[in-house]
């Protein structure tokens, strides 16, 4: 598909799903483009997953080797009851590990990859983002909060579960968004127990507190996640009634509660959201395509908003290099994507029947599905059918030589 330059690409959003879509457009020949409203990559986070059919774009990419040292290699997982005795303990690799694929790492660490991997050949843009755009059927005109404009070929949305792009483009959020009945919050705190490579897990009915040592870090993290009615706006922007609301629902607990609500009062880096997960009709609207969370975040309870932005980021730069028309192009990646994202999408209700049980009945399942677990592992039934989903998307093999714009 020769043409007498290239194809010039917006992409909003600098965190995982925008320097994957980049790293694949620049291989096909695109001219990139990657603001982001925060100063610089962001570092550190909370761990996640990378799984199934992801790991297999990172090995295209060239990268699962660097990623695979950077793994967590967390030993154990302890579930603690209400009562505060211990349920069971599960070991992480058995339970999470996909013979041996899988790779857990923190957040800002991936981030810091796949900008490492790009920074060379695309053009990256701290402290902007789009104040307005206007698609006129050729090509895309930018008005950038800085005031600069531009125009561009495409824009393509990686800017989460709150994208400003698809706002702009498509509207308010409230209509694609989907509230599954809890918030989390989660912070850090320092480690002042001595905890290794472990999570521990305390689980009464609807809801959990978490505390996970990533190594041998002198930091913890803590993860709360609670039952609870739809935050509203001021809930969700301010952070004294997020507090508020977590202790509310966590307090006068024993265990280590009372500890971790007080250093939770006096950390300073408290990320608090509904959980939610973003459902719409059609992932593009003109020259304009959302990807990853923008367009169908499946929530912190599947565990796969990572893994799906990654696949759904190789797949959209590869359709759109595929088909010299951009329309051909979104609907492939749709028709390719969708029907694999829909499906781990699902898979958030087996995350909220772990963290947070609906039911006494629920719990008790939940509880001796732990006690077995050790023997469902040895027998090779440990989230097999999750495993299944994770990996059910057999990648396309896209000629990268033949794609070149």
């Amino acid at each position: 598909m020769a043409s007498s330059a290239p194809r010039k690409v917006l992409i909003s959003g600098a965190s995982i799903t925008g320097p994957t879509l980049g790293f694949w457009l620049h291989k096909y020949g695109f001219d990139v483009t990657i603001i982001e409203r925060s100063d610089s990559i962001r570092m550190g986070g909370y761990p996640i997953d990378v799984r199934g059919t992801a790991i297999d774009v990172i090995e295209r990419m060239g990268l699962l080797p660097a990623l695979q040292k950077e793994h967590i290699q967390s030993r154990l997982i302890t579930f603690i009851g209400a009562t505060d005795k211990i349920i069971g303990e599960v070991d992480y690799e058995t339970l999470a590990g996909a013979e041996g694929r899988d790779v857990e790492l923190p957040r800002g660490r991936m981030s810091s990859l796949l900008y490492d991997a790009t920074r060379d050949n695309i053009n990256y843009v701290f402290g902007e983002s789009i104040k307005a755009l206007k698609d006129d059927g050729d090509g895309v005109d930018i008005e950038f909060e800085s005031g600069k404009k531009d125009r561009y070929d495409f824009v393509l949305a990686g800017d989460g579960l709150h994208s400003n792009t698809r706002r702009l483009i498509l509207g308010p959020e409230k209509q694609f968004s989907k509230y599954l009945g809890y918030c989390f919050g989660i912070c850090t705190i320092p480690n002042t127990y001595g905890f290794s490579k472990e999570a521990k897990v305390r689980t009464s009915v609807g809801q959990s507190a978490m505390v996970y040592a990533i190594g041998d870090q002198d930091i913890l993290h803590i993860l709360f996640v609670y039952k609870r009615p739809e935050p509203t706006r001021e809930e969700l922007s301010n952070a004294e009634l997020q507090r508020q609301s977590i202790k509310q629902a966590f307090g006068n607990q024993s265990w280590m509660l009372p500890e971790l609500l007080k250093a939770m009062e006096n950390s300073d880096d408290l990320y608090f959201d509904a959980m939610q997960q973003i459902h719409m009709p059609k992932w593009s609207s003109g020259r304009v395509a959302l990807c990853g969370d923008a367009a169908y975040g499946p929530s912190f309870f599947s565990g796969q908003g990572t893994s799906t932005s990654i696949v759904g980021a190789y797949v959209l730069a590869s359709e759109l290099a595929a088909h010299s028309d951009y329309a051909e192009a979104f609907k492939a990646y749709e028709a390719t994507a969708r029907e694999f994202i829909e499906a781990n999408q699902a898979t958030a209700s087996d995350g909220a029947d772990i963290f947070g049980p609906e039911t006494a009945f629920k719990l008790w399942m939940r509880n001796n599905m732990i006690r077995l677990a050790p023997l469902l592992a040895r027998l090779g039934l440990v989230s097999r059918s999750s495993r299944k989903i994770h990996s059910s998307l057999k990648l396309p093999d896209y000629d990268m030589a033949a794609l070149r714009p």
